[in-house]
């Protein structure tokens, strides 16, 4: 559940905002001309913005949760190959 609740309030770009604006504005202008296709457009992008997905259904293409500060990087080790 609070996996849910983050996706939903966090994360709130302008490609998001973008999207539910947009969406929004479409599913207005289906209801008053009766455009089916339209409306099924308009609930596309409405899911996308609330859900933070992109057009892959993996969710491959949303945007990264930003990470906290506290976390930190692990160390990296590095080994040099040479050539002969």
């Amino acid at each position: 559940m609070e996996t849910i609740r983050k996706t939903l309030f966090t994360g709130w770009n302008f490609m998001r905002w973008l999207r539910f604006g947009l969406g929004g504005f479409l599913a207005i202008q289906a209801v008053q001309t009766q455009d089916g296709i339209l409306g099924f457009l308009a609930t596309f992008l409405l899911f996308q913005s609330v859900t933070n997905t992109g057009c892959c259904a993996s969710s491959a293409c949303s945007v990264p949760i930003t990470k906290s500060k506290n976390e930190t990087i692990e160390d990296i080790e590095f080994e040099e190959i040479t050539s002969k």
